[in-house]
């Protein structure tokens, strides 16, 4: 008998079922069709897509306009991520700005595809609800970062007035913990800290501490200790540029890394991609001092 004219046969209860050649043909298309839908369906899970909202200041800028989507990409997380900007914005003022809906935001997004975009005199409004935000962080301005009593009660109304407004109901609500100033800063505001970068820092984990725990955000990013332990490594009090803003490579990188691994989970200590202008032993104790805040976000870590 010619082999090509045989029926494969299939016993279902007391009936059997005979295919021919032309349908076991289909029937392995359809399998590998299937198996291809499945393995492309994996591939766009194992991409995935986090939307980052910053309401903050310069120091958001510092912390995730810079790196955080460069890190995204090296471990296949696509970050969106917007930060609504106004220099040196305190939680009184975004609060205010929400009572009258006032256009007083620079709103600076990078896209999925890591392009940027700047839309000037937007409204906190826009940004919430631009997008379907995974997490929106507050934060203080720095100068009051270590006044608890200049959080409320404009933290708990902030936060409420963002939950009415987001458009994701599962979205996470974090607080950004940021750095003191530097040892020798002319800052106006440092004399509120006797002028003394410990003193400041305790004072910002003290207010963020409190602060946190009465309005009931879990999330905090420790910024500020990411930096104090870097700058209790052989590089010293060197992460800014102008004694309080970051420097533009090893200090933004340093905060980059802090954002990064607490929001993925994911560790940065293996990470290959930094900043070309940092060296690669400046580059691991950066890595390091954001590791080790996420481990100990409250307590300052020396990195030997």
């Amino acid at each position: 008998m010619n082999c090509a004219g045989k029926k494969k046969s299939i016993k279902f209860a007391d009936t059997v079922f005979y295919l021919t050649p032309k349908q076991k043909n289909m029937k392995r298309h359809l399998f590998v069709s299937f198996l291809f839908v499945i393995l492309s369906t994996l591939s766009c899970w194992s991409q995935d897509t986090i939307r980052v909202l910053a309401i903050g200041n310069s120091f958001s800028e510092d912390a995730v306009e810079h790196y955080l989507y460069e890190l995204g990409k090296e471990q296949n997380i696509t970050f969106i991520i917007g930060n609504m900007y106004i220099g040196g914005c305190s939680l009184e003022r975004h609060w205010n700005n929400t009572l009258t809906n006032k256009a007083d935001y620079e709103y600076r997004k990078i896209n999925s595809d890591g392009t940027k975009q700047l839309k000037k005199k937007a409204t906190l409004l826009d940004g919430i609800t631009d997008e379907r935000w995974d997490y929106i962080s507050l934060q203080q301005n720095s100068g009051n970062s270590g006044i608890i009593s200049t959080y409320f009660p404009y933290l708990t109304d902030m936060l409420a007035y963002v939950k009415a407004h987001a458009k994701n109901p599962k979205a996470k609500y974090m607080f950004h913990a940021t750095w003191a100033y530097e040892s020798n800063s002319p800052h106006e505001d440092f004399g509120k800290y006797n002028k003394d970068q410990v003193t400041m820092y305790n004072a910002i984990v003290k207010s963020v501490k409190e602060a946190t725990k009465k309005v009931g955000i879990r999330i905090v990013i420790p910024s500020g200790t990411a930096v104090q332990n870097g700058r209790n490594s052989v590089v010293g009090d060197h992460f800014c540029r102008d004694s309080y803003h970051l420097s533009l490579d090893l200090g933004r990188y340093t905060a980059a890394c802090t954002w990064f691994e607490r929001i993925t989970g994911k560790s940065v200590l293996n990470s290959k991609f930094a900043p070309s202008t940092v060296s690669a032993t400046n580059a691991e104790i950066a890595r390091k001092a954001a590791h080790y805040a996420i481990k100990s976000p409250y307590k300052v870590t020396p990195i030997r």
